[in-house]
C-alpha cells in the first residue's frame, strides 16, 4: 500500500466521524438554535432531508474504508456531502444563512487528500449553487428589521468564492507538495533499510571469502600433488582443475570489487568494452549458458561510468536468467540486448523460462524474499549496484515469453 493510499485509509475514520459531527450540528441548528441565528426553515422538506442524511451516513458508515479508501468514493463522498449541505442551506434560509460557510469544508478536505481537480470540481458545485441561491432570492429577503441587507450578501458571496480560490490553490498545493515530501521519506526509509542488509550481506561476505582463502589453497595443492601422481590425465581431477580456477578467480575478483567499492574508484569505459568483458565472463565462469548477444551499432562511442561491481551484477541477472531457462526448456539460454534510448544505454537480459509472478515483481529486487528457489539476495546486490552508478533496473515479462531484466545505465558521453 503506498503512503498517499495509506494515508486515505486513515482518513475513512476521520472523514466518517465529521460527517456525523456535521449532521449533528444541523439537526441542533434546526431543531435548537434556529430562531438564536435567525435561520427560516420555511420548508416541511427539511425534516425530510435529514432523515434521508441519516439512513446514508449510517449505510456508508459500515462501508467507510471500501468507499473512502479510494480517490473515486472519497470525491463522491464530498460530492454527495456538498449536495446535502445545499440542501439543507436551501431549506434553512438560502444564502442569508449565516453558515453557508460550512460549504468550504468539503472543499478543504478535497484539497488536502485528493488530486488538484478535485477540489476545483467541489469549488465550481458550492459557487454555482451559492449563486443560484443568492441571485433567485426573494427582494423581501433582501432586508432585514427595514435595512437593505443586499450590499452585506453580495459581500459574503465575494467573500465565500475568494475563500474557495484559497482552499483550490494554495492549500492545494501545500497539501501536493506535503504528499511528495512524505513519498519521498518513504522511499529513503526503504533505501536506508536495504542499504543495513547490503551491509550485513556485504559484511557477511567478507568473512567468508576470508575464510575460503585458506582451504582454497590447500585444496589447490592436493589437487597439483593428485595430478603429478596421475600425470594429469584423470578427467576428474582436470573437473576439479577447472572447478578450483573458477573459485580462485571468483575469490581474487570478490576481493578486487571490494577494494575497489570501499575506495569508491570508479572508470569510463565504452559500451562494446562492457559487452565484450561480460561476454568473455560467462565463457570462464558459465560455460554451460548459450549467451545470445544483440547489441546496436555504435556501442563502441558510447561511454558509460563503471566500477568493479556492474559487471557482477550483471552476470548475476545472466545466471538466474540462465537458471530459469534451464528449468523451463533444459538449455541454459539467454538473450541479452543493448540499446541506447536517449541518454541511457538499455540493457536487456531475457530468459525463456516461466517469467516471474506478479506478486513477486514489486518485492525482487527491493527486499529479500522467501521462496523455494531462493531469497533474491543476487537482485537485491544487483540492484543497489546499479542505484550506486546512477542506473536503475526493471523487472517483467516479455511479450514472446519469459521474464526480461532491464538495466537502465547513464551515458556519459560519445567517444
Amino acid at each position: 500500500m503506498t503512503t498517499l493510499s495509506y494515508g486515505r485509509y486513515r482518513a475513512a475514520d476521520q472523514l466518517a466521524l465529521l460527517r456525523i459531527m456535521a449532521l449533528m450540528l444541523k439537526l441542533c441548528l434546526t431543531f435548537l438554535f434556529a430562531d438564536t441565528f435567525g435561520l427560516s426553515l420555511h420548508s416541511p422538506a427539511l425534516n425530510l432531508t435529514l432523515i434521508l442524511e441519516a439512513f446514508y451516513l449510517s449505510f456508508t458508515f459500515w462501508l467507510r474504508k471500501p468507499l473512502l479508501s479510494s480517490e473515486s468514493g472519497l470525491f463522491i463522498a464530498l460530492v454527495l456531502d456538498t449536495l446535502l449541505w445545499i440542501s439543507w442551506l436551501y431549506f434553512s434560509g438560502g444564502a442569508t444563512n449565516a453558515f453557508i460557510s460550512l460549504l468550504l469544508l468539503p472543499i478543504a478536505i478535497a484539497a488536502v487528500l485528493l488530486p488538484f481537480w478535485a477540489p476545483w470540481s467541489l469549488a465550481l458545485l458550492s459557487n454555482l449553487a451559492y449563486s443560484l441561491m443568492l441571485f433567485t432570492m426573494p427582494e423581501s429577503a433582501m432586508s432585514h428589521h427595514g435595512m437593505d441587507m443586499q450590499s452585506h450578501y453580495l459581500g459574503m458571496w465575494v467573500n465565500f468564492i475568494i475563500s474557495s480560490l484559497v482552499l483550490t490553490t494554495s492549500v492545494a498545493l501545500l497539501a501536493k507538495r506535503m504528499r511528495r515530501q512524505d513519498a519521498q521519506l518513504a522511499f529513503m526509509r526503504e533505501a536506508q533499510l536495504r542499504q543495513e542488509k547490503l551491509i550485513a550481506l556485504g559484511t557477511a561476505s567478507a568473512q567468508m571469502a576470508h575464510r575460503l582463502a585458506t582451504p582454497l589453497a590447500s585444496m589447490r595443492l592436493l589437487v597439483d600433488e593428485l595430478q603429478e601422481e596421475a600425470d594429469g590425465n584423470g578427467p576428474a581431477l582436470q573437473e576439479m582443475q577447472s572447478a578450483l580456477t573458477v573459485c580462485e578467480s571468483t575469490l581474487t575478483a570478490l576481493r578486487s570489487a571490494t577494494e575497489s567499492i570501499r575506495e569508491g574508484a570508479q572508470r569510463l569505459e565504452s559500451a562494446e568494452q562492457l559487452l565484450s568483458g561480460l561476454s568473455e565472463q560467462v565463457n570462464l565462469l558459465m560455460p554451460a549458458v548459450k549467451l545470445s548477444l544483440e547489441p546496436d551499432d555504435g556501442l563502441d562511442r558510447l561511454q558509460l561510468r563503471v566500477d568493479a561491481s556492474l559487471q557482477p551484477a550483471l552476470l548475476a541477472l545472466i545466471e538466474n536468467g540462465a537458471r530459469a531457462s534451464q528449468e523451463a526448456t533444459g538449455e541454459q539460454k539467454v538473450s541479452f540486448s543493448a540499446q541506447r534510448q536517449g541518454d541511457e544505454l538499455v540493457l536487456g537480459v531475457r530468459d525463456f523460462g516461466p517469467g516471474i509472478p506478479a506478486s513477486l515483481v514489486q518485492q525482487l529486487g527491493h527486499q529479500i524474499i522467501e521462496e523455494p528457489k531462493g531469497m533474491g539476495v543476487a537482485l537485491l546486490l544487483s540492484h543497489a549496484s546499479l542505484e550506486r552508478l546512477g542506473g536503475r533496473l526493471i523487472l517483467g515479462s516479455h511479450v514472446d515469453g519469459g521474464a526480461v531484466a532491464q538495466v537502465y545505465l547513464p551515458i556519459q558521453g560519445a567517444a
